[in-house]
Protein backbone atom coordinates (compact mmCIF):
# COMPACT_ATOMS: atom_id res chain seq x y z
CA UNK A 1 0.00 0.00 0.00
CA UNK A 2 1.29 3.44 -0.97
CA UNK A 3 -0.14 6.37 0.97
CA UNK A 4 0.60 10.10 1.10
CA UNK A 5 0.41 11.55 4.61
CA UNK A 6 -0.22 15.32 4.46
CA UNK A 7 1.37 17.73 6.92
CA UNK A 8 3.28 15.23 9.02
CA UNK A 9 5.36 18.28 9.94
CA UNK A 10 3.91 21.77 10.19
CA UNK A 11 5.32 24.66 8.16
CA UNK A 12 7.11 25.94 11.30
CA UNK A 13 8.62 22.52 11.98
CA UNK A 14 9.85 22.37 8.38
CA UNK A 15 11.51 25.76 8.83
CA UNK A 16 13.21 24.51 12.01
CA UNK A 17 14.37 21.37 10.21
CA UNK A 18 15.78 23.28 7.26
CA UNK A 19 17.65 25.68 9.54
CA UNK A 20 19.32 22.75 11.30
CA UNK A 21 20.11 20.99 8.03
CA UNK A 22 21.64 24.17 6.60
CA UNK A 23 24.15 24.10 9.49
CA UNK A 24 24.85 20.37 9.24
CA UNK A 25 27.87 18.65 7.72
CA UNK A 26 26.99 16.66 4.61
CA UNK A 27 28.85 13.49 3.54
CA UNK A 28 28.66 10.97 0.71
CA UNK A 29 25.34 9.11 0.89
CA UNK A 30 26.96 5.79 0.03
CA UNK A 31 27.85 5.48 3.72
CA UNK A 32 24.44 3.95 4.48
CA UNK A 33 23.95 2.00 1.25
CA UNK A 34 24.19 -1.75 0.82
CA UNK A 35 26.53 -3.26 -1.76
CA UNK A 36 23.99 -3.21 -4.58
CA UNK A 37 22.48 0.18 -3.73
CA UNK A 38 25.90 1.82 -3.48
CA UNK A 39 26.42 1.20 -7.19
CA UNK A 40 23.44 3.42 -8.13
CA UNK A 41 23.41 5.94 -5.27
CA UNK A 42 24.65 9.51 -5.76
CA UNK A 43 23.53 11.91 -3.04
CA UNK A 44 24.59 13.50 0.25
CA UNK A 45 23.54 12.72 3.82
CA UNK A 46 24.20 14.09 7.27
CA UNK A 47 26.04 11.54 9.43
CA UNK A 48 23.99 9.12 11.49
CA UNK A 49 24.16 10.04 15.16
CA UNK A 50 25.04 13.69 14.55
CA UNK A 51 23.43 16.27 16.82
CA UNK A 52 21.28 17.52 13.93
CA UNK A 53 20.14 14.01 12.99
CA UNK A 54 19.19 13.19 16.59
CA UNK A 55 17.28 16.42 17.14
CA UNK A 56 15.36 16.20 13.87
CA UNK A 57 14.80 12.48 14.29
CA UNK A 58 13.16 13.05 17.66
CA UNK A 59 10.95 15.74 16.09
CA UNK A 60 9.81 13.38 13.33
CA UNK A 61 9.17 10.38 15.59
CA UNK A 62 7.08 12.57 17.90
CA UNK A 63 5.10 13.79 14.87
CA UNK A 64 4.46 10.18 13.80
CA UNK A 65 3.11 9.31 17.23
CA UNK A 66 0.61 12.19 16.98
CA UNK A 67 -0.59 11.34 13.47
CA UNK A 68 -3.49 8.85 13.40
CA UNK A 69 -3.35 8.39 9.61
CA UNK A 70 0.34 7.49 9.69
CA UNK A 71 -0.14 5.06 12.59
CA UNK A 72 -3.12 3.41 10.92
CA UNK A 73 -1.21 2.90 7.67
CA UNK A 74 2.13 1.70 9.04
CA UNK A 75 1.20 0.20 12.44
CA UNK A 76 4.82 0.70 13.53
CA UNK A 77 6.38 -1.52 16.19
CA UNK A 78 9.86 0.01 15.77
CA UNK A 79 11.03 3.10 13.91
CA UNK A 80 14.58 3.35 12.56
CA UNK A 81 16.08 6.73 13.56
CA UNK A 82 15.31 9.06 10.64
CA UNK A 83 18.11 9.87 8.20
CA UNK A 84 18.44 12.94 5.98
CA UNK A 85 19.58 13.30 2.38
CA UNK A 86 20.15 15.99 -0.21
CA UNK A 87 20.25 15.71 -4.00
CA UNK A 88 21.96 18.55 -5.84
CA UNK A 89 22.05 19.03 -9.59
CA UNK A 90 22.96 15.81 -11.36
CA UNK A 91 22.43 13.63 -8.29
CA UNK A 92 20.16 10.59 -8.43
CA UNK A 93 19.49 7.18 -6.88
CA UNK A 94 18.89 4.37 -9.33
CA UNK A 95 16.38 1.55 -8.98
CA UNK A 96 16.86 -0.48 -5.80
CA UNK A 97 15.08 -2.28 -2.98
CA UNK A 98 15.85 -1.28 0.61
CA UNK A 99 17.88 -3.64 2.79
CA UNK A 100 15.65 -6.13 4.60
CA UNK A 101 17.37 -5.64 7.98
CA UNK A 102 18.88 -2.41 9.32
CA UNK A 103 21.06 -2.18 12.42
CA UNK A 104 20.81 1.04 14.42
CA UNK A 105 24.33 2.48 14.44
CA UNK A 106 26.15 2.05 17.73
CA UNK A 107 23.65 -0.48 19.08
CA UNK A 108 22.74 -4.14 18.72
CA UNK A 109 19.18 -3.20 17.71
CA UNK A 110 18.04 -4.66 14.41
CA UNK A 111 14.91 -3.57 12.58
CA UNK A 112 13.15 -5.48 9.83
CA UNK A 113 12.21 -2.99 7.15
CA UNK A 114 8.54 -3.57 6.39
CA UNK A 115 7.51 0.02 5.59
CA UNK A 116 9.61 2.78 4.02
CA UNK A 117 8.93 6.49 4.42
CA UNK A 118 10.16 9.61 2.64
CA UNK A 119 9.37 12.94 4.30
CA UNK A 120 9.85 15.85 1.89
CA UNK A 121 11.61 18.90 3.37
CA UNK A 122 11.94 21.04 0.22
CA UNK A 123 9.02 22.54 -1.67
CA UNK A 124 8.43 21.15 -5.19
CA UNK A 125 9.16 24.57 -6.70
CA UNK A 126 12.66 24.62 -5.17
CA UNK A 127 13.96 21.94 -7.52
CA UNK A 128 13.31 20.21 -10.83
CA UNK A 129 13.43 16.44 -11.13
CA UNK A 130 13.98 14.46 -7.94
CA UNK A 131 10.69 12.56 -8.11
CA UNK A 132 10.48 9.42 -5.99
CA UNK A 133 9.34 6.71 -8.40
CA UNK A 134 7.86 3.60 -6.77
CA UNK A 135 6.81 0.40 -8.51
CA UNK A 136 3.95 -1.05 -6.49
CA UNK A 137 1.06 -3.45 -6.97
CA UNK A 138 -0.89 -0.91 -9.03
CA UNK A 139 1.93 0.12 -11.34
CA UNK A 140 4.54 2.86 -11.25
CA UNK A 141 3.84 5.88 -9.03
CA UNK A 142 5.77 9.17 -9.23
CA UNK A 143 5.77 11.11 -5.96
CA UNK A 144 6.83 14.71 -5.32
CA UNK A 145 5.06 16.24 -2.33
CA UNK A 146 5.03 19.60 -0.54
CA UNK A 147 7.47 20.14 2.31
CA UNK A 148 6.23 18.49 5.50
CA UNK A 149 4.25 15.83 3.63
CA UNK A 150 5.33 12.18 3.68
CA UNK A 151 4.76 9.04 1.66
CA UNK A 152 4.77 5.52 3.11
CA UNK A 153 5.11 2.41 0.97
CA UNK A 154 6.19 -1.24 1.29
CA UNK A 155 9.94 -1.65 1.66
CA UNK A 156 9.73 -4.54 -0.81
CA UNK A 157 8.98 -2.03 -3.59
CA UNK A 158 11.52 -1.29 -6.29
CA UNK A 159 12.04 2.48 -6.25
CA UNK A 160 14.36 5.25 -7.44
CA UNK A 161 14.95 9.00 -7.25
CA UNK A 162 15.03 10.76 -10.59
CA UNK A 163 18.01 13.05 -11.36
CA UNK A 164 17.75 16.60 -10.03
CA UNK A 165 18.22 19.17 -12.79
CA UNK A 166 17.77 22.40 -10.76
CA UNK A 167 18.03 23.33 -7.10
CA UNK A 168 18.27 20.76 -4.32
CA UNK A 169 15.91 18.06 -3.08
CA UNK A 170 16.07 17.71 0.72
CA UNK A 171 14.25 14.95 2.58
CA UNK A 172 14.20 12.60 5.52
CA UNK A 173 13.95 8.87 4.97
CA UNK A 174 13.52 5.98 7.38
CA UNK A 175 12.01 2.55 7.84
CA UNK A 176 9.64 0.85 10.21
CA UNK A 177 9.17 -2.67 11.45
CA UNK A 178 5.42 -2.99 11.45
CA UNK A 179 3.32 -4.97 13.88
CA UNK A 180 1.82 -6.45 10.70
CA UNK A 181 4.59 -7.87 8.50
CA UNK A 182 2.38 -8.57 5.46
CA UNK A 183 1.51 -5.54 3.32
CA UNK A 184 -1.81 -7.03 2.18
CA UNK A 185 -2.95 -7.47 5.77
CA UNK A 186 -1.78 -3.96 6.68
CA UNK A 187 -3.79 -2.56 3.76
CA UNK A 188 -6.87 -4.53 4.83
CA UNK A 189 -6.65 -3.23 8.40
CA UNK A 190 -6.12 0.32 7.13
CA UNK A 191 -9.21 0.13 4.89
CA UNK A 192 -11.25 -1.28 7.77
CA UNK A 193 -10.07 1.46 10.13
CA UNK A 194 -10.96 4.19 7.62
CA UNK A 195 -14.40 2.62 7.06
CA UNK A 196 -15.05 2.48 10.80
CA UNK A 197 -14.24 6.18 11.14
CA UNK A 198 -16.58 7.12 8.29
CA UNK A 199 -19.41 4.97 9.60
CA UNK A 200 -18.96 6.31 13.14
CA UNK A 201 -19.32 9.86 11.81
CA UNK A 202 -22.49 9.00 9.88
CA UNK A 203 -24.37 6.96 12.49
CA UNK A 204 -25.99 8.19 15.70
CA UNK A 205 -24.10 7.72 19.00
CA UNK A 206 -24.59 4.29 20.51
CA UNK A 207 -25.24 2.52 17.19
CA UNK A 208 -23.92 -1.07 17.44
CA UNK A 209 -22.39 -1.12 13.93
CA UNK A 210 -19.14 0.72 14.72
CA UNK A 211 -18.72 -1.32 17.91
CA UNK A 212 -18.97 -4.61 16.03
CA UNK A 213 -16.59 -3.47 13.28
CA UNK A 214 -14.10 -2.15 15.84
CA UNK A 215 -14.19 -5.52 17.59
CA UNK A 216 -13.43 -7.22 14.26
CA UNK A 217 -10.52 -4.82 13.64
CA UNK A 218 -8.93 -5.54 17.00
CA UNK A 219 -9.49 -9.27 16.75
CA UNK A 220 -7.73 -9.32 13.37
CA UNK A 221 -4.93 -7.19 14.80
CA UNK A 222 -4.66 -9.57 17.76
CA UNK A 223 -4.45 -12.56 15.42
CA UNK A 224 -1.86 -11.07 13.02
CA UNK A 225 0.29 -8.74 15.11
CA UNK A 226 3.90 -9.38 16.06
CA UNK A 227 5.00 -7.26 19.02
Amino acid sequence: MLLAVPELLSAEQVRQARALLDRATWVDGKATAGHQSAQVKNNEQIPEGSAEARALGDLIVAAIERNPLFISAALPARVFPPLFNRYGVGMTFGAHVDNAIRTVTGTATRIRTDVSCTLFLAEPGEYDGGELVIEDTYGTQSVKLPAGHAVVYPSTSLHRVEPVTRGARVASFFWMQSMIRDDGRRAMLFDLDMAIQRIRADLPPGHPGPVQLTATYHNLLRQWAEV
